[in-house]
């Protein structure tokens, strides 16, 4: 799915992708790696999006929730670098 996901904001491809926790399954003879959580990040913008529970949020600015992003960040900050931390939009730590 990767392949195909694009910034919302400004539809700049690829994102970059960091992985913090994923699965291997073998659906149908045919191996794949599953992300349960990480984060995908617009190089262009700067905008961050999280994935959680497999599913990536790439909601535009004002449809975000500030205080769950800010609780992602702090969660996963051992594993995001430190540019996307204090410097992704729409907000860092």
């Amino acid at each position: 799915m990767l392949n195909i996901l694009a910034c919302p904001i400004d539809k700049h491809y690829p994102l970059e992708l960091f992985e913090f926790t994923s699965a291997r399954i073998d659906e149908y003879n045919e191996k794949e790696e599953i992300i349960d959580m990480g984060l995908l990040y617009c190089i262009n913008c700067t905008r961050f999006y999280p994935i959680i529970e497999q599913i990536p949020v790439m909601l535009p600015d004002e449809l975000r929730d500030r205080e769950k992003d800010l609780e992602f960040l702090q969660r996963w900050r051992g594993d995001i670098p430190t540019n996307i931390l204090h410097n992704a939009m729409p907000w860092h730590l």
